[in-house]
Order: structure tokens, then sequence, then C-alpha cells
């Protein structure tokens, strides 16, 4: 018994290595060769030893990197207060707030002003789950194994958005201040509740399906529907709390001493503190260098209402989009921004190419430029932020940016994140900026009929 094992684990050992041959496998002699190729020297251990015992982030630091950081700009738009988004991805909603609270306080001069974030999360969540449904709904005719009907179902909920949400949600609900509907835990951190209404929304998709493959009307389904949000209604109130329909503000200036008591309903406060035209002045550009310039795309399934608008975009060389950017800024107007936030320094709150060495340190050049990281999945929008300072040079040109986060003020430089115009480069890639700032030939081409890419495009996932 034991030869005949021999035999056939040498049979099976002379067939692997046939077999690898033939396919593209790591033949024997491939492998010896790999393994001769790399040399135990001194200095390998030296590196080995300190990579294998601590963080590469850290070891990988550029030294040269870590001067005095410049904190001043010739162009910032003033603002009061750092929010915090705590353990949530709900960046672009933080955002698209800072941007409407920025203006309310020059307006007002108010000591400071915060919307509550839970207030337009709660309808945001609702929303999503009747777009989730209604999807469902729409394509129950076609197979689980249809792309689009995996999608919905891999995403029924989720917290991340960008600013077509804020526009959404905000233009249909209003706003309120925050002391009207606080933070709870779960809205700071939201990954147990949308997990829990999620799968319960999974179960109710697959009712769905199964009612409309008997034949159910269209109107026993918009009933059936309406109980399903009912349950997520409630799900929602135990977790985040219960929206207020009418409330008292507190008005003050900026010494903080009391002006007047206002009487608000959410759609009041926000025609008086808010933007009721975010779905009408504002516009969305991009730099995707994998795509063609000077064309409109939209993103299916890329809206936080069913009934909402798609997120359409304009994608732009990045000079046109810095000069949009610029104009904004000279008029004290921030925008929403979003990127990437690869080489950040989170203790300097700096963004720079050059922060981390990863090259040196592994003896490998990362030579991939922008857009063969994006073909490539490596980098894609992230995070979203406020962006609300430049700074020029004696020519008018940008040297480095700053914007606005909402991971706290003790995070970055007070709150804040400082970017050089280089990495602006290499990692912006959205920008909402009002129209009034964008010229007439990028105002044209969002007439065009949109270019649709389907909601699973990495390039256009969530911010969070």
């Amino acid at each position: 018994m034991e030869k005949k094992f021999l035999i056939v684990a040498l049979f099976s050992i002379s067939s692997w290595a046939a077999q690898a041959q033939q396919t593209g496998g790591i033949s024997p002699d491939m492998l010896r060769e790999i393994q001769q190729s790399y040399e135990e020297t001194r200095s390998e251990k030296a590196i080995r030893n300190a990579i294998v015992n601590n963080d590469i982030r850290k070891l990988t630091v550029n030294w040269d990197n870590q001067k005095g950081l410049d904190t001043d700009f010739s162009i910032r738009v003033k603002s009061k207060g750092i929010t915090d988004q705590q353990s949530s991805g709900r960046c672009w909603l933080f955002a698209g707030m800072n941007v409407m609270r920025a203006k309310a306080i020059a307006r007002y001069n108010l000591p400071g002003l915060e919307f509550s974030q839970a207030y337009s999360f709660f309808w945001d969540q609702l929303e999503k789950a009747n777009l989730f449904l209604q999807g469902i709904i729409d394509t129950a005719d076609k197979p689980m194994t249809d792309q689009t009907v995996e999608w919905l179902f891999k995403h029924p909920l989720s917290d991340g958005g960008t600013f077509t949400g804020v526009a959404d949600i905000v233009s249909k609900y209003g706003l309120v201040p925050k002391e009207a509907m606080p933070e709870t835990y779960s809205s700071e951190h939201t990954s147990q509740m949308s997990n829990l209404i999620g799968l319960k929304l999974k179960e109710f998709g697959l009712e769905l399906r199964d009612k409309k493959a008997q034949g159910t009307k269209p109107a026993a389904l918009e009933e059936r529907k309406t109980e399903m949000l009912k349950t997520v209604y409630r799900m929602l109130a135990l977790t985040v709390g219960v929206p207020p329909t009418e409330f008292d503000y507190v008005r003050r200036d900026a010494g903080g001493k009391r002006v007047e008591v206002e009487h608000h309903t959410p759609m009041s406060f926000l025609e008086k503190y808010g933007d009721t035209q975010l779905l009408n002045n504002y516009v969305m550009l991009m730099n995707d260098p994998t795509r063609e310039y000077y064309k409109c795309y939209e993103i299916a399934y890329d809206r936080h209402r069913y009934d909402g608008k798609n997120w359409t975009y304009v994608n732009l060389p990045l000079e046109d989009i810095k000069q949009m950017a610029i104009a904004s800024l000279k008029d004290s107007t921030a925008m929403y921004f979003s990127s990437d936030i690869t080489q950040l320094d989170s203790k300097r709150g700096y963004l720079d190419v050059n922060n981390y060495d990863f090259g040196s340190l592994m003896g490998v050049d990362f030579d991939m430029d922008k857009k063969q990281r994006i073909q490539t999945f490596s980098s894609m929008s992230a995070h979203a932020m406020t962006l609300v300072a430049v700074d020029l040079d004696e020519e008018g040109k940008p040297t480095k940016w700053m914007v606005e986060n909402s991971w706290g003020a003790s995070y970055g430089h007070q709150g804040h994140l400082i970017m050089t115009d280089r990495w602006f480069d290499e990692y912006m890639f959205r920008l909402v900026v009002e129209t009034k700032y964008v010229p007439e030939k990028v105002l044209k081409v969002f007439s065009q009929k949109p270019i649709q890419l389907p909601a699973w495009d990495p390039m256009f996932a969530e911010e969070k």
C-alpha cells in the first residue's frame, strides 16, 4: 500500500507540474527562479525586522515633508463650530449642511448654528427604504440573477450618499436645528440599526417579488409596501427618534445674547436658515480622466428618493473646476467637495502626495497616474467635506486648499484638512457649485441627454 501511495503521489506531483506549466501556473522552475531572486543581505534583514514589528504607515512617514505647516490662506470662508459624524457614513449630509450653515451664520450674524443631522438622516433612511422596495417591484419580472436585482438586494439601505441626497431630502422635509432633534447613539453609530433594517427590507423584497409573480395588482402591492414602510418608520423612531413637526428656535446674536424666540415648522426653518433652491441652483462637477470631458453623465439609482433626481454631473478638466471653486470662495461661498483621502497625515491634517514614502521602504516604485488608479479600482471618491479656503500665489494660481471636515474639532488642523494643489490634482473627484459661478458653456452641457452609467460602477460609490 505504501509503495502504491508513493507512485500515486509522484504521479500527482508530475501532473501538477505539467498542468501548472500548461495553464500559466507557477511551475517548479519558475518557483525556484522567484525564490532565488530574493537576496538575504544585512540591509534586507534590517528592513524586514523593522516591518514585521511595526505599522508600515509609521515607517514610511516622509521626514523631509515634516516641515512646519503653512496654515494661512489668502481666501477663506468663515464658519463657526466643527461638526462630528462619529461612527457613521453621513459625511455627505454633514458636508452639504455645513455649506448651508456657513451662509446662515454670516447672513444673521449668529454665534454658531448646526442643523439636525439626525432629523434629515431619519427621512433619508425612510426614503431609501422606499427606493429599494419600489425598485424591487419595478424589477420583479427579472430573475434574481439579474445584475440590477442583485445590486438592489446587496444595497437595500446605506448611510452613505452624495450631495444629491442632501438636495432630495432637505427640499422635501425641510431642516430643524440640532437642539430640536439631537443625535442618538444609533444616529452616531449607524451600523447595527442599518443592518437590522436592511435585513428586514431584504425579507420584504422577497415577499414583494412573490406577490407580483402571483399576479397581485399594483394597488395591492402599493398597500403592502405602505405597511412595510410603517415597520421601517417604527424601527427608525426607536433608534433615531421621532422627527418634530414644529418647534421653537432661540436666535442669538454673535455675542450670544438672545434676540428672538421663533416658532417654526421644518419647512419654514429651511426657508429662513437653509436653501430652498438645492434642486435648481447647484450642479455637480467631476474630474474623471477615464471618461470623456464636457459630457453629462447620470448614475442609475443614485438618488435618495424614488421620486427624486438621479445624480447627474458634467465631467471636466481640473483647471475648469478650479476656476469655479476659486470664484465661489472669493464670493465667500463654501462648496460640497469629495475626494479620496489617500496620503493623509491625520496628526497634522495634511494631504500631500509626499507624506508617505512606501516606495523607498519596499524598494518598489508605485507609478500609476490618476486615470490608471481609477481603471484598476485603486482610487475613488470616498469622503465628502466642505471646501472653505484656497491660497493663491502672485499669479493667481492655487498652491493649497482647505476643507472643513466632520470628524470633530480635535482631528487634523482644528477640525480641518489642508491639501496641496498637487494632491488636489491627484485625488479630488467631485465638487458641487452654485450655478452663478459656472460658465455658460458648462451649463449648456447639462442640457445634453445624460449618458447613463450603472449604479454598481465602483467609481460612483457613496461617500462615507
